[in-house]
């Protein structure tokens, strides 16, 4: 009998990854939409695993509009922690694990080195504190639960800050981008990667729970990223515009944004024997699967 892994939020830029995972013969995934599985909703979560009773659950459904949840703060909150509360609760009950993803936006930024799983989180917005809120109840709900923090994620599909850049490029010569935030791009097939040997580790016995962080390897700013991105474009003799470096003041948003966003990636590389790759080889390849040429062009299409 094959082992079913769970997966919410499957049409987000991770979830697509983790279903283009080739998965091992044993194991199926099971990706419902929301009108089958309602994460906000106990007796559509309760409806969900009576009808196909799955082995773990990997949860990516969130709300990610960062500035919108500065003004609808009780929907973020809803499904980025009442919803994980539901799941976890669950699988508590049936006795399986969990594996929650959140997000770097849990710190405040001010922190001179990257960020471990020990240190202290204090959110700056609305966003991260439903994210921060999601894996406390998570953790509270089952103890055969693991957290994965992750950032800046990219990937050549959904919404993105590698797309938009592009998108913008076609009609400005000239662009200005924040070089006061530091993060780590990564990639959201990578990420899916580490999803799988978590969930199969979890299936096999494994007791690796608690939280981990996850990103590429490198740090750069929100400005670097975009100069790389367009180095590699003028590489391939496309069009590419200047990159002006602006401070964050320059360019005010609802939802304050941390200035670090950096994570250290230590106790996951040495928990799972992972070797994250540079930031830098993973945007290249997402770029590679944007261009014209790659299979993965039409799916990726920038609008």
């Amino acid at each position: 009998m094959k082992r079913q892994i769970l997966l919410t939020g499957g049409t987000g830029q991770v979830g697509t990854e983790v279903q283009r995972l080739q998965w091992p013969d044993d194991a199926e995934l099971y990706a419902p939409g929301r009108r089958e599985l309602d994460i906000t909703d106990p007796r559509s979560v309760a409806a969900c695993f009576a009808k196909r009773t799955p082995s773990c659950v990997v949860n990516l459904a969130a709300f990610t509009a960062v500035d919108q949840a500065e003004e609808r703060v009780a929907d973020a909150f809803l499904v980025n922690a009442q919803g994980p509360a539901f799941l976890a609760e669950a699988t508590r009950q049936i006795g399986i694990p969990i594996i929650h993803v959140s997000t770097d936006y849990v710190f405040d930024g001010d922190a001179d080195h990257p960020y471990s799983e020990r240190d202290e989180t204090g959110p700056l917005n609305a966003y991260g504190a439903s994210k921060l809120a999601g894996e406390l109840a998570v953790r509270a709900a089952n103890p055969r639960s693991a957290i994965l923090r992750t950032a800046w994620v990219l990937s050549s599909h959904g919404n993105n800050f590698l797309k938009t850049m592009l998108r913008l490029a076609r009609a400005n010569p000239e662009l200005k981008v924040v070089a006061d935030q530091t993060g780590c791009p990564t990639s959201a097939k990578d990420i899916a990667e580490v999803l799988q040997r978590m969930a199969l580790g979890s299936l096999d016995g494994s007791s690796n729970w608690g939280i981990f962080h996850f990103v590429n390897a490198g740090a750069t700013s929100w400005h670097g990223l975009a100069e790389h991105i367009f180095k590699f474009e003028a590489a391939g003799e496309r069009p590419a515009p200047k990159v002006q470096a602006i401070a964050s003041s320059q360019y005010p948003t609802p939802a304050r944004r941390p200035s670090n966003s950096r994570l250290d990636t230590t106790l996951i590389e040495k928990t799972f024997g992972l070797s994250p790759r540079p930031w830098r080889e993973a945007v290249n390849e997402i770029l590679h699967e944007l261009s014209p040429t790659s299979p993965r062009a039409e799916q990726g299409r920038i609008e």
